[in-house]
Parts: C-alpha cells; sequence; structure tokens
C-alpha cells in the first residue's frame, strides 16, 4: 500500500527528478483538505454499522429471494456472513480514503473477491448492489457530518465515490 505522498515520491525518483510544481500543489492541496478527510473517515468509521444496516434492509427489500428459505442470504447465519463481508468492503473503502489511494483496497480486499464470491455460489450482482448502497449511505452520512462546518468537499465525495464504484465494479 502506497498512500498518496510515497506514490508521488516514488515516481519522483522513478524519474530521478524532483517533485515537480503538479506534484507538490496536489499533496498541498491533500494537506490543506487532511481534515476534510479525517472527519470524512471519522464518520464512516463512526457509522459504520448504520452504514452496513441502511444498505442491507434496503438491498433485502430489493430482492426479496435472497432472504427466503433457499435465498443466499437464508438462514441467519448466511445473512451475518453478507454484513461481515459489507462490513469488511466498507472497512477498506475507509482505509483506501484515508491513504488517498486505492492500492489498500484492490490488494487487500479485492484481489481474487469475485472469484471467491463464484466459487462459493454467492450472487455477484447482489454483492455489488450493496457496495452501491452502502455508497449511498455513506456518502450521505460525509456529506452531513454533525458538529463540521459545511465546506466544499464534493472533490472528497467523489474520491470516496470512486472507491465504492471500485468495489462495486470488480465484484460484479
Amino acid at each position: 500500500m502506497q498512500d498518496a505522498f510515497t506514490r508521488t515520491i516514488v515516481a519522483a525518483d522513478l524519474r530521478g527528478s524532483f517533485l515537480n510544481e503538479q506534484e507538490l500543489a496536489q499533496l498541498t492541496n491533500l494537506i490543506k483538505e487532511s481534515n476534510k478527510r479525517l472527519d470524512a473517515v471519522n464518520t464512516i468509521t463512526s457509522y459504520a454499522a448504520d452504514i452496513i444496516s441502511e444498505a442491507g434492509h434496503k438491498l433485502f427489500a430489493e430482492q426479496t429471494d435472497l432472504i427466503r428459505p433457499g435465498g443466499n442470504a437464508y438462514p441467519n447465519r448466511r445473512m451475518a456472513a453478507c454484513l461481515r463481508d459489507m462490513e469488511i468492503i466498507l472497512r477498506y473503502i475507509s482505509y483506501a480514503l484515508l491513504a488517498g489511494d486505492a492500492s489498500v483496497l484492490e490488494d487487500r480486499c479485492l484481489n481474487g473477491l469475485k472469484e471467491t464470491y463464484v466459487a462459493l455460489g454467492t450472487p455477484t450482482r447482489s454483492v455489488s448492489r450493496a457496495v452501491q448502497l452502502m455508497k449511498e449511505s455513506a456518502v450521505n452520512k460525509i456529506t452531513n457530518i454533525p458538529g463540521v462546518t459545511r465546506g466544499d468537499c464534493s472533490a472528497l465525495v467523489n474520491e470516496a465515490a470512486t472507491y465504492f464504484d471500485k468495489a462495486a465494479s470488480s465484484i460484479a
């Protein structure tokens, strides 16, 4: 895993050059936005159970066959496994958001996940939909953080959304 700073430094080192103006500007912006990033990650962490619960309820309301006898989230132990997987994916998305880099999400969570679900007979489209539902809930919570002065956090929200999209598309 590389954070945005390490990734930028490694790229400059491979070129054998100093950081250029664009790279310095990107890192400067990352520093200026760091409190927003920490607030967003803290919000995801604090509301993880709510995000997962909201997404799970919506998913099972949309795809009722999952919770019926014979469904992939029936009985309760299988539903618990589904919710656990949603928690793991959300946790790695929060790590990526904190680092400003998707490699931890890709390397430690998504790499081989679809193949595992296929081998287990888990409907990947349902898992992908659950990730999209978590994205909706998390983005709503990030944009409405209690006790945080409103400001422009659209770039950060878009970044968070890309991590959810990356996870959803890699599973679908």
